[in-house]
């Protein structure tokens, strides 16, 4: 793999140069404002602050990306979201689900497989093909929201409103070749500020169910 062989894949660069996609860089603060907003909210809740700190790290990864534009940029981008996936749902399989913690990193680990089936599949999809490797994340979370809707309908509810926005953002990402001709800055820079806001969201889902059973449980045991 040559580390520093250019990549061009968005409509916004036309060049080699370290500032030729300026929106699509800058708009990677999304993910880091989204970062410090959670971490300053997830006092206490250990695995949402671990959250917090790859999603700033996602920002970070990402800009590198857009402004670099090489190979070894492009690792950085997509590592962190992968880190990201892993840790999110280590967390929801062990808080909500409640597994114990070699049960839950087992489970979390069913993602890779379940990742390599789906997304050959969803390669087929008219526009959204060309983002196949993120359409399992949303599925992944509907399957989630419905296991759950009975268990936990208030964070049930929380991932539907996640996925839509990450489907809505895979739109945004997905499109982004297409229109290069009637949209010449592109369309990629929608998927990171619709990320930041998704991911933030989702750290803040999981906050809201770990804070409400740990103050069900302090009321339990004060009684």
């Amino acid at each position: 793999m040559k580390l520093l062989r250019e990549i061009d894949g968005y409509c916004e660069r036309l060049g080699p140069g370290y500032w030729a996609e300026p929106v699509n860089a800058v708009t990677n603060a999304a993910f880091v404002i989204a970062a410090l907003w959670m971490w300053r909210r997830s006092a206490g809740v250990p695995m949402a602050r671990a959250l917090s700190v790859t999603l700033g790290l996602i920002g970070i990864g990402s800009y590198l990306f857009h402004t670099h534009a090489q190979v070894w940029a492009a690792i950085a981008d997509v590592a962190p979201i992968g880190v990201f996936i892993l840790v999110y749902l280590f967390a929801v399989n062990r808080d909500v689900w409640g597994m114990r913690p070699w049960l839950a990193g087992a489970a979390t680990a069913a993602f890779i497989p379940y990742a390599a089936l789906t997304v050959p599949v969803f390669q087929g999809l008219p526009v959204l093909g060309v983002s196949a490797g993120y359409i399992p994340v949303p599925v992944l979370i509907l399957i989630y929201a419905a296991l759950l809707w009975r268990r936990a309908p208030v964070l049930a509810r929380g991932f539907v409103i996640g996925a839509v926005i990450l489907f809505l953002s895979l739109t945004a990402r997905s499109v982004d070749g297409m229109l290069c001709a009637q949209i010449p800055m592109g369309t990629h820079f929608l998927w990171h500020i619709l990320n930041g806001i998704m991911l933030g969201w989702m750290i803040e889902v999981y906050r809201r169910y770990v804070s409400s059973i740990a103050g069900c449980n302090q009321v339990v045991s004060d009684t």
